[in-house]
């Protein structure tokens, strides 16, 4: 990936730090820089229950509150099998492997590349 600026690559460091420390599965960086104004870079991961969703959720809000940055908004903490932490120039999609298979976002997102 090309270099982001600075608060995104905090940003960055941040959720990928959670996601390792948590041990999170499948854990797929996009850069989307090209694609949208949203964010310049989506992170997609997979925990092995909602349980573990949720907790990888919550380790990525407290790391980026660590690095000095609050959540946008989180989405999907309820129900746990999919939580979108939007961390503004970072988007984590935490999912269970199932909801992971059926929306594809790796797909749709480097598709239209």
């Amino acid at each position: 990936m090309n270099a982001f600026d600075a608060d995104t690559q905090k940003l960055y460091d941040a959720a990928m730090n959670a996601l390792a420390d948590l041990k999170a599965q499948q854990v797929t960086p996009l850069d989307v820089r090209a694609l949208t104004s949203l964010a310049d870079v989506m992170i997609i991961a997979s925990g092995t229950s909602t349980r573990h969703v949720r907790a990888l959720a919550d380790e990525v809000q407290v790391k980026a509150k660590a690095a000095g940055f609050m959540p946008v908004g989180v989405e999907g903490e309820q129900d746990g099998e999919w939580v979108l932490i939007d961390l503004a120039g970072v988007i984590v999609h935490v999912m269970l492997p199932s909801a992971r298979t059926f929306y594809d976002l790796e797909r749709l997102w480097t598709a239209q590349a």
